[in-house]
This record gives structure tokens, C-alpha cells and sequence, in this order.
């Protein structure tokens, strides 16, 4: 594929200064970077702190973030944020803008968990801190200003293969009621054997190479052949039939193009809401890495409508 041709034309000049290997296979070695510490972002509007709440039986407390409007007033939405990062990487802290957002533009509560992170601690060790911060949002609703009958779960990326993930497990374990699910560009399928996962190949962007990083680092060398839970790789679930309403979007020249697709696919099969925008020319994360372009304000803009259609009636 020339990656160049099919590009929206506002993410070429990007893109141009992007390394050749910028996407390189991840491996243990080439993660660490990803971890570093970065300060807090800050926003006047926005009152941030955090605590350490239990975590999953025998293992460690979750260090949540928790997000809230300075003057709050009232019971509030709830949105469980799940930061991507390939499962193995990022920090809270990288996400903070994100959160405030949500504060200021939905009006809500959010909280985001600082999950264990792959390979040194594999699945289900993230999935189940964040399913445990869930069960505490729940827990603490009232507390937190809450409305129990307003809760989202979002994530980009592998957030939203998490939030794919914790669906599942609230439905299958009779856990909390999750309202409406928001994975964008979710990393949901460790086969890598739709078209979109084998077409992108150029180094600048995400594609197959680092895909199997991913894969190999969440869930080890040779789980292709193994038998693999839906909640590890969520597009192996059989049945999606029970499932929160749900929206997202992908880029068309994204690996995750073709999962997301038959997700999407599935849940309106399944009777479950569901709406879905494809992005014409754009790859992984072009929100998130061009948030100035008119097409990353305009994905951001219709997610942000989307939860509060659900959670601001």
C-alpha cells in the first residue's frame, strides 16, 4: 500500500515527518520509553485526585484518577476511562487531557484506572483492575455524585479493547450495569487475519509488525494456536447478545479497521444499538496524534455527542 495516496489530505504534512520505523515491533526493549512519567495536565474547570482502591483478590490496590467539575452540583454521568497503549504501555497521566474534556463537555465524573501493564504482568492482570475500578465506581456512586443509571466506559485502542472486554465480564459475571460502551479503534483480535491487518505495512503508523508486539506481549509467543478467552482478544466472543449500546469509529487505513467493522457488524445482529463511523483516509490514533486537524475535531466532537445522547437526557 502508498500510504501517501490514500491519506487525508490534512494528515499527510504529519505523517511526512514521522521516521521510517516509528511503529516499530514492540518488544520489551522498545516499550520502555512509553512508561516514562509525565506531569499532570491541568485544567481549571476540572478538580483531579486520585486514590488507591482495592484491587482484584490477591493482588495489588488500583491507583485511580478521578475527574470531576469544580462545582459540581448534583448527580452527575459516570464514565470509566481506559487509556490505550498495546496493553503494555502508557500512563494515566498521558490521558489527562482527555479526561478534562470529558468532565467539561459531557458534565460527568470520570475515573481512570492505572492498570497493570503487559508483558510483566499478562492478561487478565489490566482487565481485572479494570473490572475491580468499575465494581468501585459502582460501589462509591454516591459518594462520587454518581447517577448509577448514567455509566459509561470508553477507551481508545486497547482501551477500547478493555472496554469491549469489561461488557463481556459485567454481562457474563451479572456485574454492574454498564450503559453505554464507547471502544474507539478497539484492539480486539490477536489472529491478525482480516485484509486491514495485513495491508498496512509502512513503518510510520501502526501495522502488522507492531500488532503482533502487541499480541505477543499481552498474551505470549504462540497464542494464535492457543485457546484464547473473548475477554483476553474480544473478537473471539461467539455471543454479543445482552451487550451495553454502544458507538465507534475507526480509521479506514487502521489495522483495527476490518475487527471493528464485524464488531460493529455483529452488535446491531445481536440487537444491540449501535452506531459506527468509518474515517476515510485516516490511521490509528489520528485523533489523538492530529487533534488539530478538522477530521480528529470532528471524530472527537461526534463521540463526545454520542455519550451524552445516552447519559444526558
Amino acid at each position: 500500500m502508498n500510504l501517501e495516496e490514500r491519506l487525508n489530505p490534512e494528515l499527510r504534512s504529519f505523517v511526512s515527518l514521522l521516521p521510517d520505523n516509528m511503529a516499530k515491533g514492540w518488544t520489551l526493549d522498545t516499550i520502555g520509553a512509553t512508561r516514562i512519567e509525565v506531569p499532570p495536565t491541568t485544567d481549571p474547570a476540572v478538580n483531579v485526585s486520585e486514590r488507591f482502591i482495592p484491587g482484584p483478590a490477591d493482588s495489588p490496590e488500583v491507583r485511580v484518577k478521578i475527574y470531576n467539575p469544580q462545582n459540581q452540583e448534583g448527580l452527575l454521568p459516570g464514565v470509566l476511562y481506559i487509556h490505550g497503549g498495546g496493553y503494555a504501555m502508557g500512563t494515566v497521566e498521558m490521558f489527562d487531557s482527555t479526561c478534562n474534556n470529558l468532565v467539561k463537555e459531557v458534565n460527568c465524573v470520570v475515573i481512570s484506572p492505572d492498570y497493570r501493564l503487559a508483558p510483566e504482568n499478562p492478561y487478565p492482570a489490566g482487565l481485572e483492575d479494570c473490572y475491580a475500578s468499575l465494581e468501585w465506581f459502582v460501589a462509591n456512586a454516591v459518594e462520587l455524585g454518581v447517577d448509577l443509571d448514567r455509566i459509561a466506559v470508553t477507551g481508545a485502542s486497547a482501551g477500547g479493547g478493555l472496554t469491549i472486554a469489561i461488557s463481556l465480564l459485567a454481562r457474563d459475571r451479572k456485574g454492574p450495569k454498564i450503559h453505554f460502551q464507547m471502544p474507539l479503534y478497539p484492539t480486539m483480535d490477536d489472529r491478525l487475519l482480516t485484509p486491514s491487518s495485513n495491508e498496512m505495512n509502512d513503518g510510520r503508523v501502526l501495522n502488522k509488525e507492531t500488532c503482533e508486539g502487541i499480541w505477543n506481549l499481552y498474551l505470549g509467543e504462540g497464542h494464535k494456536t492457543k485457546d484464547i478467552s473473548p475477554y483476553a482478544a474480544p473478537s473471539r466472543a461467539m455471543n454479543l447478545s445482552g451487550l451495553p449500546p454502544a458507538y465507534l469509529f475507526v480509521g479506514e487505513l487502521d489495522p483495527h479497521r476490518d475487527e471493528t467493522l464485524d464488531y460493529v457488524t455483529r452488535l446491531v445482529q445481536a440487537g444491540v444499538p449501535t452506531g459506527f463511523t468509518l474515517y476515510s483516509g485516516c490511521f490509528h490514533g489520528f485523533d489523538m496524534m492530529v487533534p488539530h486537524a478538522e477530521v480528529s475535531k470532528g471524530a472527537t466532537n461526534i463521540s463526545i455527542q454520542a455519550l451524552k445522547d445516552v447519559l444526558c437526557k
